[in-house]
């Protein structure tokens, strides 16, 4: 389960800057932490079919809904495959989180986002797309 979504203060590492997770595992050694977390998410033909689905609910133009759904489509190649990493441990109250994802994975959180602005209702509890998939 990701961290992310744990209530209290989160620490994110840096991965621009300090992209080796060796470094975030030596700083958990030194501060004596004894239990990481490790989550990993894989793309799934599910998510896939409901943008699909969201995209035939959109309110945009046809040229647009056809590249959007080329978009999506051109994604199944990387069904199966693990998207993101989050590795985390808990210190002093805090939540530190070391996260990397792919750039196809970015790219799939613009088309949610893309979905999201054309949808023809706001969400009722606010989350929008993005968290329905964040959450699996």
């Amino acid at each position: 389960m990701r961290r992310m979504m744990d209530d209290g203060p989160l620490v994110h590492w840096d991965t621009a800057r300090q992209p080796d997770y060796h470094r975030f595992l030596e700083c958990a050694l030194q501060l004596g932490v004894r239990l990481l977390h490790f989550h990993s998410r894989e793309y799934r033909a599910q998510h896939r079919e409901e943008a699909l689905s969201l995209l035939e609910e959109a309110d945009m133009s046809r040229e647009d809904k056809r590249a959007l759904e080329r978009r999506i489509k051109e994604l199944a190649i990387y069904e199966g495959f693990t998207c993101a990493i989050e590795l985390s441990f808990d210190f002093e109250g805090r939540i530190y989180i070391f996260e990397v994802q792919t750039e196809w994975y970015d790219e799939w959180h613009d088309i949610l986002d893309e979905l999201e602005d054309a949808s023809p209702e706001e969400p009722e509890d606010g989350a929008g797309y993005g968290g329905f998939y964040s959450n699996n």
